[in-house]
């Protein structure tokens, strides 16, 4: 029967390197795939959970190193690997996911903003998405990056009764003249309200 300890270790960045054959990208592929089908072996279904979390992270790095711009290993690690009842297997996904994304923040921040939602209604952990929210950001400075991702940190802020905090970046961010769509403006202010802010005239 296979066991969690029948994930090998993943084969050295050297190896890896010489077998693309100047095509990292299609090596990184492989290393995904096969780590996806890993747990589906004849006779046996592997629970996520029961995995070497370590061996996994090494896998999902080997991919990210060799195609950086990548998406699927921080997809797997946010929504496949994290998303386990073990909540110490959770927390040692998501915090890979966290160390990843300062190395391309605008991105990766599709999956630090679903471990924000993790660590806060799964883990029930309010510093730690606090913690992924103020790194989203920060980091995630892009125009494209939607504002809603920016703006996890401010509602986390309220969850956890640091309102004046809270009140501060709102009405920086609407001060600010980054919010252009009246709708989302609108709702930011009654938010900005409900919290005892004042709101600028526009």
């Amino acid at each position: 029967m296979a066991r969690a300890q029948d994930l090998p270790e993943v084969p050295s960045g050297r190896s890896l390197q010489l077998a693309s054959f100047g095509e990292p990208i299609a090596i990184a592929k492989l290393l995904s795939l096969y780590l996806q089908v890993f747990d589906t072996q004849p006779g046996v279904k592997l629970q996520s959970e029961v995995l070497d979390y370590k061996r996994v992270q090494d896998w999902l790095l080997a991919s990210l190193l060799l195609d950086p711009r990548g998406q699927y290993p921080l997809f797997s690690a946010s929504h496949i690997y994290a998303e386990v009842r073990d909540e110490q297997r959770a927390r040692q996904m998501l915090a890979f996911v966290r160390e990843q994304f300062d190395a391309d923040p605008n991105r990766r921040w599709p999956w630090l903003a679903h471990a924000v939602l993790l660590a806060r209604h799964r883990i029930k952990d309010l510093p730690l998405a606090r913690e992924y929210a103020r790194a989203l950001r920060l980091g995630a400075t892009a125009e494209d990056v939607p504002h809603w991702a920016q703006q996890m940190e401010i509602f986390l802020m309220a969850d956890m009764s640091e309102i004046e905090g809270a009140k501060l970046l709102l009405g920086g961010l609407l001060a600010s003249g980054r919010i252009t769509d009246e709708q989302e403006a609108k709702f930011l202010e009654r938010r900005l309200r409900a919290l005892g802010g004042n709101v600028m005239a526009r």
